[in-house]
């Protein structure tokens, strides 16, 4: 990925994000970007804040103090219909499908289609389906089953496809390899990087170390509700990556991968 030029205006901001729970600081002074067409790993172990801090963003959660800009511009996000207003999506991790729904229903679920008489415009539904679908994934079949019977990289595609329907420009993709196998990871994979290249960013929470360098631009690591490092993945190892989840530190004695010496 080329690097951002200073002019570049992220997709969005999140500055000096805090949120507590009683006495407990689960964000503390938190802040990131994220650029048009730009991969980004969010890690951290479990109760790090890396979660708390992508609920505040995607409308769900709401921050003590901090502020979120979105293409430069101050954005109040108060709900998860504010989120998506501003163009930002999440997919998470239960995909929150509707089982016992068709791929269309699930496309459309809370943002029917209708004719110009108020009923539902299935055929207009179908039909918006097929297209987004084939964009995905040319191959798909079964529009007509229940998702439930689909597979979990096929019911994976239809969580990204009612993302990008509604005119995505950030996503936000909560652990969407973990109940993959592996043809359907790198299924997922190529998706990513199709999204990608199309200009959308992504903020992508794993803890999947091979997903993250196959398919990251740059890496953010949480550590006790705090951003302990925000690296360019070319610029770190696993094991950095990994002392900083573990440690909150890089190793005493790191430099950049990208300045090393040649042996």
């Amino acid at each position: 990925m080329t690097p951002h030029t200073p002019s570049e205006t992220p997709l969005v901001q999140m500055i000096d994000i805090e949120k507590h729970f009683g006495g407990i600081r689960a964000v503390n002074g938190v802040s990131l970007d994220l650029y048009p067409g730009e991969v980004v790993g969010v890690l951290g172990h479990n109760g790090a804040g890396k979660s708390c801090l992508m609920r505040i963003l995607s409308g769900a959660m709401l921050p003590n103090e901090g502020s979120i800009r979105v293409n430069g511009e101050t954005a109040e996000i108060h709900n998860p219909h504010d989120a998506r207003d501003l163009g930002i999506e999440t997919i998470y991790q239960t995909l929150a499908l509707a089982d016992h729904l068709n791929a269309p229903s699930n496309l459309f679920l809370g943002r029917e289609l209708k004719t110009r008489l108020g009923n539902l415009d299935d055929h207009k539904m179908m039909s918006e389906t097929v297209r987004i679908l084939k964009r995905l994934n040319p191959n798909f079949k079964n529009l007509t089953d229940p998702v439930s019977s689909l597979s979990g990289g096929q019911r994976q595609v239809i969580a990204i496809a009612r993302a990008i329907y509604f005119d995505v420009k950030i996503l936000i993709m909560d652990e969407p390899t973990a109940a993959l196998g592996p043809s359907e990871t790198a299924m997922v994979g190529k998706l990513i990087k199709q999204l990608r290249s199309e200009g959308i960013g992504i903020l992508l929470v794993s803890h999947d170390m091979h997903d993250v360098f196959e398919l990251c631009d740059r890496v953010i690591v949480m550590n006790k509700g705090q951003n302990v490092g925000s690296h360019p993945i070319e610029d770190v190892t696993k094991d950095d990556v990994l002392s900083l989840i573990i440690k909150g530190e890089l190793p005493h004695d790191w430099v950049p991968r990208s300045q090393e010496k040649p042996q």
